[in-house]
């Protein structure tokens, strides 16, 4: 498939899309904008002045980066917070509105300052590409991991905006879609002016894919730095509880209802500690507690205030942007997303709050993260979600091991630190 075919199968397919979107957004609630302007390339803002000075215009040009949705935009806060701290303009694009609510909580003083703003990525139609260069003028692209669009990255090289694949992965299932689309993603990836790649797994598979020269820099979530009015709020309300606590931490679909049941079977006896259910996506915030409910489990939600008594199983985490607060509340954290064929879910977090963390068979999405954890001690793997509940109350039965395992995950997330540095030297002289 070339460029060409592409994007006439890209026009066809766009009602689905959009309708599959319009779905999503009545689920999940949040600011979509589906139809926007901005998602066909025109900025909400103006562009540069054509009367500026040439410094003036370089200037003013932003450092774009490209978070797809919740997950990327966590991951470039480091390097977002280190491109403000150079005083750089950032522009921070988005396809989810998870994504770009979060990226709006997390960056909040610099919108308010004008030095950071925040705009849809538009769709891959080439006339909206070339708009949203035109219209931003961006003096570089970094796209967050592995965000691939073949008629942006064409855009970009005929205006002359470098870009570079940032804390890039790329799964083995990646490269058979690569290899199944053919010589347009090959050419899209050959187009990168810089890769900076997760690990050496990762660069492998970029090479084989199309892309140039990888380099690896590291994955940028180990340098993300847990807030500490969270982390201070979610240790005194654990103290204020006077429990155990255990996190099960970004469910995925059909995962519920397996540790709703794993739970229940284990809640009333001696000493259950609280389990805290944070699902990964909002829109299923009233799904699990409708599961809660017809289980019988007695349980609270967080976004509504209430406390956990002492005969409570389970406290919904139904709120966002809290994670920190979570970990920080726990003394083992089950991290969900791996339970099914899905990938998993970010165990760095969790490790960076000093908690010990189990998962499921499916890590391919942090698959060298996983297996470097499980090798230091500071994870452990199981196959279901009753084994990972059985796994969790074996590490609460055993202090020892469980502060053994505490000290080994913090110990080894610090090991892992400096990826955003290492990105900003390879960046530059793009930067300067």
């Amino acid at each position: 498939m070339n460029r060409g075919v592409y994007t006439l199968a890209l026009r066809a397919l766009a009602p689905l899309v959009w309708l599959w979107m319009a779905r999503r957004a009545k689920r999940a609630g949040g600011r979509w904008e589906i139809f926007s302007p901005e998602r066909f390339g025109h900025a909400a803002e103006p562009g540069l002045s054509s009367a500026s000075t040439p410094e003036s215009q370089t200037a003013n040009r932003p450092v774009w980066v490209h978070a797809v949705s919740l997950g990327e935009t966590r991951a470039a806060q480091p390097l977002l917070q280190a491109l403000l701290d150079l005083g750089l303009p950032v522009l921070l694009t988005h396809m989810t509105a998870t994504g770009r609510a979060e990226g709006e909580r997390l960056f909040q003083d610099a919108i308010a300052r004008s030095q950071l703003r925040q705009a849809w990525l538009p769709y891959d139609f080439p006339g909206a590409t070339r708009r949203f260069m035109a219209s931003h003028q961006p003096r570089c692209g970094l796209l967050i991991e592995r965000e691939i669009w073949p008629n942006l990255l064409a855009a970009a090289r005929q205006a002359g905006v470098p870009v570079a694949l940032v804390s890039a992965r790329y799964s083995a299932s990646s490269l058979r879609q690569a290899a199944r689309m053919g010589s347009v993603m090959r050419e899209a990836l050959s187009g990168l002016d810089a890769v900076l790649a997760q690990t050496e797994e990762d660069a492998a598979r970029l090479v084989q894919a199309g892309a140039p020269a990888p380099v690896v820099t590291g994955n940028l979530k180990f340098d993300l730095v847990l807030p500490a009015p969270q982390v201070q709020a979610g240790q005194a309300w654990r103290e204020r509880l006077g429990r155990r606590i255990v996190a099960v931490a970004s469910t995925r679909e059909g995962e519920d209802a397996l540790f709703i049941d794993a739970i229940k079977r284990c809640s009333g006896a001696p000493d259950t500690p609280l389990f805290v259910l944070i699902p990964r996506h909002p829109q299923r915030f009233d799904e699990a507690a409708g599961l809660l409910a017809s289980a019988g489990v007695p349980y609270v939600r967080r976004a509504q205030g209430a406390e956990p008594g002492p005969d409570t199983a389970v406290m919904l985490g139904d709120t966002l942007g809290e994670m920190a607060f979570y970990y920080a509340a726990s003394d083992v954290a089950i991290v969900a997303g791996s339970f099914a064929p899905l990938g998993g879910q970010n165990l760095i977090e969790a490790c960076a709050a000093g908690v010990p963390v189990i998962v499921g068979p499916h890590t391919f999405n942090f698959k060298q993260a996983a297996d470097d954890a499980i090798a230091a001690g500071a994870v452990f793997r199981v196959s279901d979600p009753a084994q990972a509940v059985d796994a969790a109350l074996s590490l609460l039965a055993d202090e020892g091991r469980r502060q053994k395992a505490s000290r080994a995950a913090r110990s080894w997330f610090e090991q892992h630190a400096g990826a955003t540095s290492r990105t900003l030297s390879a960046l530059m002289p793009w930067l300067k």
